[in-house]
């Protein structure tokens, strides 16, 4: 199996985070987002959103984290997708949680706008109230994480046990570090933020990204 992928791109962590901590052989494919290798008609042949990650499986070709975590899943039969429906019902309701709700406000509200020139908005009176709007709601969904999702005494999201759910949300929540976050008023986020960092993979699958962070080191940031 191929994976199209970039280690600077969140949703292509969550997939090398589970397939390393799984154990699942992938053929790593480099798309260049830096150089917009990912625009070019070659990749966009293979996904017409021009996004990574990509899984090719022996010609079956399949983009959007959240469908390849769940197919490798599936595949390797993984404890972290339980076969129980209920279960599985909250491991779900957890990833479609970020997706939805946190990912588009944290990420694409507080985050990248700070980062990349393309998410730049048209004006500064817009752009700043992009993110001060990115950092309103990325707060309140925080408030939520921390008090109802984990909690004070679970150590995983969906009980006892690392899920998918975890690995969709521990990269969508530490993407925030590139800005300086270090969620001083969420602790029970951060308890369950450094039990995945303890992960074996953790330290090799972001690799780049801490490469990426510590370039960062002198910017301004609004952070949380």
């Amino acid at each position: 199996m191929k994976l199209y992928y970039h280690p600077a791109s969140t949703t292509s962590r969550i997939i090398m985070m589970f397939a390393a901590e799984e154990a699942i052989p992938l053929d790593y494919q480099l798309v260049d987002l830096m150089t917009g290798e990912h625009l070019k008609p070659e990749f966009q042949a293979i996904n017409p959103s021009c996004l990574v990650p990509v899984l090719d499986d022996d010609g079956f070709v399949l983009a959007e984290s959240g469908a390849i975590i769940r197919y490798l899943a599936g595949m390797v039969q993984s404890m972290a997708y339980p076969s129980d429906l209920k279960k599985r019902a909250r491991v779900d309701e957890a990833m479609e949680w970020f997706y939805s709700n946190y990912y588009k406000d944290h990420g694409y509200g507080l985050v990248y706008p700070q980062l990349f020139p393309h998410h730049k908005r048209p004006t500064e009176e817009a752009h700043a109230g992009t993110i001060a709007w990115g950092k309103q709601r990325a707060q309140h969904w925080l408030g939520i994480l921390d008090k109802n999702l984990i909690g004070p005494d679970r150590p995983f999201l969906c009980g006892d046990t690392i899920t998918l759910a975890d690995y969709v949300g521990a990269e969508m929540v530490a993407v925030g570090e590139l800005v300086r976050c270090e969620y001083l008023n969420y602790p029970n986020v951060r308890r369950w933020l450094g039990r995945m960092k303890a992960l074996p993979s953790w330290g090799k699958v972001h690799e780049v990204v801490e490469g990426f962070k510590a370039s960062l080191k002198d910017q301004p940031f609004v952070s949380i």
